[in-house]
């Protein structure tokens, strides 16, 4: 029984460690990526699989939020603005998840992962956009990127930050760095909350997902690096392009 549950572990650790490395690697698709496969590798609900998920995003979105902080500026006055919004909205909608019809979520999940991965293909093969980005809306409406964001997070288990930057950048004017860090300060606290919010509806299988979330804290730089030593934007598309065939096979075969 021992030696079972010691083999588990390592085995949830590598792949802890490969999803970790590629959410790294491609910037987008570690807790992504990690969703299908607890569903189809484990036979977890669409529930259990995002709950689990959660434990390994948690580390990596803290990690993420405290190497940025070191290096940037963070305007914590719009961070509070976007953070307490998102708190709410991510523990309603993830009371939602955690209540609704099993396959529903998964369908929902799928087509999320499609229209990410559209949205990432046309960054990416769109032109560079201008340096200056016009303000479109005021700092008033600031509150409901979070709620957006949250409402995202606490769903999905994901894309709360995925959310948040493109909105900042494309109706606030903001670089893309500082949207970036906007997104880490506003989603950690949600994370938090979204984990707690599945746990305490018994979503989430901790003997799986802390492996996992050890492996991935560990493998996330190597994949960071190995982007810098490859043709990234190819390597992108190619990912969009596996997420929209993973979203497919979903939405048929879930």
């Amino acid at each position: 029984m021992t030696a079972s549950l010691f083999f588990s572990g390592v085995v949830n650790f590598l792949l802890g460690g490969l999803l970790g490395a590629m959410g790294g690697l491609f910037g987008i698709g570690g807790g992504l990526i990690a969703i299908p496969v607890l569903g189809y590798l484990y036979g977890m609900d669409q529930q259990l699989a995002q709950g689990t998920s959660l434990v390994m995003i948690v580390p990596n979105v803290v990690i993420a939020f405290w190497r940025y902080k070191q290096r940037n500026k963070i305007e914590w006055s719009t961070a509070a603005m976007m953070c307490a919004p998102a708190v709410v909205a991510t523990y309603f909608s993830a009371r939602l998840a955690t209540a609704i019809d099993a396959r529903s979520l998964h369908f929902c999940f799928a087509v999320f992962m499609a229209v990410l991965a559209l949205y990432y293909l046309w960054t990416l093969l769109r032109r560079a956009p201008a340096v200056v980005r016009p303000v479109v809306l005021g700092r008033r409406w600031i509150p409901f990127v979070g709620l957006s964001a949250g409402a995202s997070a606490g769903f999905f288990s994901v894309g709360g930050a995925i959310v948040a930057v493109p909105l900042l950048t494309a109706f606030f004017g903001m670089t893309q760095t500082a949207a970036q860090g906007l997104g880490l300060a506003m989603v950690t606290p949600g994370t938090l909350v979204a984990l707690w919010t599945y746990a305490h509806a018994g979503h989430v299988d901790w003997a799986v997902g802390i492996p996992m979330a050890l492996g991935g804290v560990l493998s996330i730089s190597w994949g960071v690096a190995l982007a810098h030593h490859l043709p990234e934007r190819r390597l992108r598309i190619l990912f969009c392009g596996a997420l929209l065939l993973l979203s497919v096979w979903m939405m048929v075969g879930g």
